[in-house]
Formats: structure tokens, C-alpha cells, sequence
């Protein structure tokens, strides 16, 4: 099924940026009719997602570019990050122990679970030189509406 809407923002592969981003996010889930902590939820997700491929995709080298594409579904709000960095595979994820992380005073590694606790579903995509990251969260029908 094609999306209803498609919008796309480029940024370069600098934390500088993340503030477009959640702008360009919040303005799109906002029209698409979910509630502000929805909004924050998704924003939330969203900038992990270009975090993780501005440290670990390009490794803090802001030449490389970053795709946030919004696709608007009639039932679903995706949000695709991304990059052309090295792949990542997501089954080779575990998250760390936060017993570990308190003693070791070491912050990170927490994103993918973040993404996954706030979106229905996240997928990890690559293809022709890319990486993906497709962030998903089902819309609400509005009262009235089939």
C-alpha cells in the first residue's frame, strides 16, 4: 500500500540538527491527530534513532547525511532515519545491565530499547547502501470517522 502522504527532511549527521528534526516530527504527528504525549513518545524515538547514526553509522563525521522520511498511512504514522553508514544487525543487540551501567558510571546502549518501549513497532532495514530504522505507531481513528 503506498503512503497517503510522504514528507522528508536531510540533515547532516550532526546533533546540532536534532532540533529540526523533532520540529519536523511534532508537526507532522500533530496533524496526523495524536495527543501530546504521543507526540513526545514519537519525537522521543525519532532522536535516538538519528543519534544512533550520527555516533555509530558516521561516527561523529558530519559529512554524511541523514533521511528522516515521514510516510502517513491510514492507519499508521512511519518514520524511516536513514543512513549510509556501516549496517548494524539488530540480533546482535542486548541491552546492557543498568546494575553495570550505575557502577561503571557508563551512560548508553539504552536507544533500541527506548525506540521499542515507545513506538508499536521498530524494523531494522538495509538496502542498496542504506540502513533504515522504520519507526511505527498506529494512528487513532477519530469519533466519526469509518
Amino acid at each position: 500500500m503506498s503512503p497517503v502522504e510522504t514528507y522528508q527532511i536531510t540533515i547532516p549527521a550532526a546533533t546540532r540538527y536534532l532540533g529540526a528534526v523533532r520540529r519536523f516530527v511534532a508537526l507532522h504527528a500533530r496533524a496526523a491527530g495524536f495527543s501530546e504525549q504521543e507526540i513526545e513518545h514519537i519525537k522521543l524515538a525519532v532522536d535516538e534513532a538519528c543519534t544512533n547514526a550520527i555516533k555509530h553509522a558516521y561516527k561523529g563525521k558530519e559529512s554524511g547525511l541523514i533521511d528522516v522520511i515521514i510516510h502517513l498511512y491510514p492507519e499508521e504514522f512511519v518514520v524511516i532515519v536513514r543512513d549510509r553508514g556501516p549496517g548494524f544487525d539488530p540480533s546482535k543487540y542486548t541491552m546492557p545491565g543498568i546494575e553495570n551501567s550505575i557502577r561503571e558510571r557508563k551512560g548508553g546502549g539504552y536507544g533500541i530499547h527506548l525506540m521499542r518501549r515507545l513506538m508499536d513497532r521498530v524494523e531494522f532495514k538495509q538496502w542498496n547502501g542504506y540502513n533504515e530504522v522504520h519507526l511505527i505507531k498506529r494512528r487513532h481513528k477519530k469519533r466519526g470517522t469509518p
